[in-house]
């Protein structure tokens, strides 16, 4: 089957407007053959329109990329996954003894190493990854190594990164320059905004009302601690040059050889669960998040900026690949809307929903009340009335920016004794799901959401 795009365009600008959006760059790869299509505007200042060329930042998409690097200094024999990080770096050490000792390659690139995001200011230059190594000899653990998910936006992925840059004696950029763009034969994928051409670069948006609409981000990229795990920026058409590679055994378009085909069965098949499975997926490869869509196992890889986002999905038992790059949002219902435009036109699966309440349950209220924290974000689970509800607390500043009160307050809609729905508090949001778990000592001790852990204080 094949693609109606002037239907798909036109049904993708009414969804542009209608969550205040203001482009999107779409690629779909489907048994070799490429197709792109740019809707809408790089900046509503200027109202530029966007094209395929256009560059977006893909925030944690980076990773990825990074687990591809990585795999490449195993296929090299030089790292092995499941060796202690302190092999690579002698230096490595954190507040838990044990767990300097215990964390491995294979527990960074699963989220599963437990250590806090306390690596403080390292700075912009380009020694900043061995800076958060020195850095985070007092980072405590937030959960034992391998015990549980708990997404790392930065401080895990720069680890991985550090150990490439001491076996090949060259900076975090330069490495991904050599060893994935320009075998890839990348001209437009970049690993630091520095490097961007900005006559080609979308620029982020962020939205406090529908009616005020989407106006350009006061914070134009990520600091450069973040490189490894969300700073790349790229197109539609060169994410999709990655994605071939997981769909051809770890061959480029170009023929090139990336990683070794037992890399990319490793990266696909070695997974640990999720603790809240609805709202990307029940299980996390290396540098991939694992879906099931009624039955067939999808792979993804998300990242979100400070205003732009993106989203692919590799379908390995359709051949095919969906990339999605926008300037405004993040809103999943807004990329699953599109991607199941594309799949429904192919014939395809589409993507599953949320599962709906079950109203027969009868839970112990107490058992999931209470704080659950870490730094920079903190939840309270409250019972009233039979009803268990949640609070989250916003940084006063953000509050104070976005017009929003400094405290929002959801509802937790059970789908089973460990999960829950979340419906949005305003039209600007999304249903939220919440993994509420481990009951070793009666209570639960720790709430995933958004693939972060917070675990019970006190």
């Amino acid at each position: 089957m094949t693609l109606d795009i002037p239907r798909i365009q036109a049904r993708v600008a009414e969804l542009l407007a209608e969550y205040a959006i203001p482009s999107t760059v779409i690629g779909v790869l489907h048994d070799g053959e490429l197709t792109e299509l740019a809707v809408g505007v790089k900046n509503v200042e200027t109202r530029e329109p966007a094209t395929t060329d256009t560059v977006y930042q893909c925030g944690s998409m980076t990773k990825t990329w990074t687990a591809l690097a990585f795999m490449q200094l195993v296929d090299e024999g030089k790292a092995d996954l499941d060796e202690p990080v302190r092999t690579y770096l002698p230096g490595f050490a954190v507040a838990d003894p044990e767990a300097s000792a215990e964390v491995t390659p294979r527990h960074l690139l699963y989220h599963t190493n437990g250590i806090e995001e306390a690596y403080g200011d390292p700075g912009e230059d380009e020694d900043v990854y061995a800076r958060m190594v020195e850095n985070i000899a007092d980072a405590p653990q937030v959960f034992p190594p391998g015990h549980t998910h708990g997404y790392s936006a930065a401080l895990g992925y720069a680890l991985l990164a550090r150990i490439l840059e001491v076996h090949d004696g060259a900076h975090w950029d330069d490495i991904m320059r050599h060893r994935l763009f320009e075998p890839m034969g990348l001209t437009s994928t970049n690993s630091w905004y520095a490097q961007v051409d900005e006559a080609r670069a979308a620029t982020g948006h962020l939205i406090r009302s529908l009616e005020e609409g989407p106006f350009v981000t006061p914070v134009r990229h990520l600091p450069r601690a973040f490189g490894p795990g969300g700073n790349l920026t790229s197109t539609s058409r060169e994410v999709l040059v990655m994605a071939h590679v997981f769909l051809n055994k770890g061959t480029a378009p170009n023929g090139k050889r990336i990683v070794s085909a037992e890399s990319i069965r490793e990266m696909l098949n070695s997974r640990v669960p999720v603790p809240d499975p609805y709202m990307f997926g029940p299980a996390w490869a290396l540098g991939l998040i694992v879906c099931d869509w009624h039955g067939e196992t999808v792979y993804a890889s998300d990242g979100s900026t400070v205003g732009q986002n993106a989203r692919l999905r590799i379908l390995p038992d359709s051949n095919t690949a969906l990339a999605l790059l926008t300037n405004g949002g993040p809103r999943e219902t807004f990329s699953h809307a599109v991607f199941n435009e594309i799949l429904t036109d192919l014939g395809m699966v589409t993507i599953p929903d949320l599962p709906a309440p079950d109203t027969t349950l009868n839970l112990e209220l107490s058992r999931y009340e209470g704080v659950y924290a870490r730094p920079g974000a903190r939840y309270e689970v409250s019972a009233v009335n039979g009803k268990l509800y949640l609070t989250l607390f916003l940084d006063p500043i953000q509050a104070e920016f976005l017009h929003k009160p400094d405290r929002l307050r959801y509802e937790l809609l059970p789908v089973s004794e460990t999960h829950f729905l979340m419906p949005p508090a305003d039209p600007l949001e999304d249903t939220q799901t919440v993994a509420l778990y481990d009951f070793t000592n009666g209570s639960a001790r720790y709430l995933h959401t958004n693939c972060r852990v917070h675990p019970r204080q006190g």
